[in-house]
C-alpha cells in the first residue's frame, strides 16, 4: 500500500495548482484546497493538517504533525521547509479578555489578529516551534526548535527563544550547493 497519493489522486483532490514529484501524505488533512498552490518536489508527511491560502514553492519539506493554519494566508518559498509538530498562524484570536474567543463565537465578539506569514527561500523551522500572524521569516533564517516567532526575522540569521532572538549568523554554503543542483535537473521556478 502506498502512503502518499498518485499524482491523479493529487489532482482530484482540487489544489489550485500542482506542480510534479509532490509526495502528500494520505494521513495529511487538507482543507480547501482549492486555496492552495503546490510546486514541485514537495513533501507533506503524516498528521499535518493545511487550511486556507497556502502558496507553496519548489523543493519543499512540511514534516509531520505540522499544522499550517492559512486563512490570511501562507507562503513558503523555495527550499523551505518546517520540521515536526511547528505550528504557523496566520490568524488569531486575542487572547486579553477583551473580546471572546473561539471558531465558533461570530466575528462581530471577536478581535482577530491577521497577516500573512511568509518563509523566504531558504528559511527552515525547527520543531515544536510557533510563527504568528504577520511574520516574515527572513531568507536564509533558521529557527530553532521550540521557537516563539512573533516578529519578523532577518536574512541569514539563527534565532532561538522564546520569544525568538537572533544568537548568530547562519552560513550561506547552501547557495553553492543550490547552483550545484540546478545544473543536474530541470529546475520549475
Amino acid at each position: 500500500m502506498n502512503s502518499y497519493y498518485t499524482k491523479n489522486e493529487l489532482e482530484n483532490i482540487g489544489f489550485n495548482s500542482i506542480g510534479n514529484n509532490v509526495l502528500i501524505s494520505k494521513k495529511s488533512s487538507i482543507y480547501s484546497p482549492e486555496k492552495m498552490n503546490i510546486g514541485s518536489n514537495v513533501r507533506i508527511d503524516d498528521f499535518a493538517i493545511l487550511t486556507g491560502e497556502i502558496n507553496i514553492g519548489n523543493y519543499v519539506h512540511i514534516a509531520s504533525f505540522t499544522g499550517l493554519f492559512g486563512s490570511a494566508g501562507i507562503k513558503m518559498e523555495d527550499f523551505t521547509g518546517v520540521s515536526s509538530r511547528v505550528s504557523i498562524y496566520s490568524s488569531s484570536d486575542d487572547y486579553s479578555g477583551s473580546s471572546l474567543t473561539n471558531p465558533m463565537v461570530p466575528d462581530k465578539y471577536k478581535s482577530i489578529n491577521c497577516g500573512e506569514v511568509c518563509l523566504k527561500k531558504h528559511s527552515i523551522v525547527g520543531a515544536s516551534s510557533v510563527i504568528l500572524p504577520g511574520v516574515v521569516i527572513g531568507k536564509g533564517s533558521s529557527i530553532g526548535a521550540m521557537t516563539l516567532v512573533t516578529k519578523s526575522t532577518k536574512d541569514w540569521k539563527i534565532y532561538f527563544g522564546i520569544p525568538a532572538k537572533p544568537i548568530k549568523n547562519r552560513k550561506k554554503d547552501l547557495l553553492r550547493l543550490e547552483k550545484e543542483l540546478k545544473k543536474e535537473v530541470i529546475f520549475d521556478v
